[in-house]
């Protein structure tokens, strides 16, 4: 949807239709910030499954990984649109290109926050979860050798 979105924006926003335009702005920050919510939450999916290997049960846990990857980027548009809904609307008003126009978030400290921030917070999260799979496999794989070193004597 992020990829559909992105594609017909500039087709949609030539329209000059400010209602559309938002709502092509909102869907596309949504569908950008689920994609970079469902890499999360594959990254502690990939730590459940490499390091918490054993005793991990958790409850109804594709409900609760579809509520945060589709919910969490909800709760942000909702918060940005209850603030102000005009932060999001027309880019670029060239009237020598009619599809330079881009509907997309008008306000830098809000594209700073919204996105920039959230993206590098799940950034700072995956290195997390990737260094600490990468230990475990390293320190596996330690195990193994000084296991089989023993056998050999």
């Amino acid at each position: 949807m992020l990829n559909m979105v992105f594609l017909t924006n500039s087709w949609l926003s030539s329209f000059n239709q400010p209602g559309l335009c938002v709502t092509v702005a909102v869907l596309l920050h949504y569908f950008l910030l689920a994609a970079f919510t469902w890499m999360c939450l594959e990254s502690v999916h990939f730590y459940l499954a490499l390091v918490k290997v054993f005793n991990v049960y958790v409850p109804k846990y594709i409900l609760k990984c579809c509520m945060a990857g589709w919910g969490i980027p909800a709760i942000i548009i909702t918060i940005v649109l209850i603030i102000n809904k005009d932060f999001y609307g027309n880019g670029s008003q060239s009237e020598s290109n009619p599809f330079s126009n881009f509907c997309w978030i008008q306000e830098n400290g809000v594209f700073y926050i919204s996105v920039v921030a959230y993206v590098f917070l799940i950034f700072l999260m995956n290195t997390a979860m990737f260094i600490t799979v990468l230990f475990q496999i390293h320190s596996v794989k330690s195990r193994t050798q000084k296991r089989s070193r023993f056998w050999k004597q």
